[in-house]
């Protein structure tokens, strides 16, 4: 008999030069460990975007966004999105 699993992992994460994240996803659908099946799901979370951090659902790259996320590029995010609208 055959044993399915699937497994979602963080496969991106980029830091881009304003301050945005960029993350894909990728969930795996494994057949007695083989991957037979990927699928991806991708989202930008802009600075500071602290509901959204919970995408990130791995202490790890939450520690990475917070450490990324100083008041100056939060700063200048937020200057650079009133010069847009």
């Amino acid at each position: 008999m055959s044993t399915f699993t699937e497994i979602t992992y963080i496969s991106s994460f980029d830091i881009q030069p304003n301050g945005c994240i960029g993350i894909r996803k990728t969930t795996e659908v494994r057949k007695d460990g083989k991957s037979i099946s990927q699928t991806y799901w991708r989202c930008v979370l802009p600075p500071s975007d602290t509901v959204d951090i919970e995408v990130l659902n791995e202490p790890y790259y939450a520690n990475l966004a917070q450490a990324a996320w100083t008041p100056e590029v939060i700063a200048a995010y937020q200057a650079q999105q009133a010069q847009a609208a």
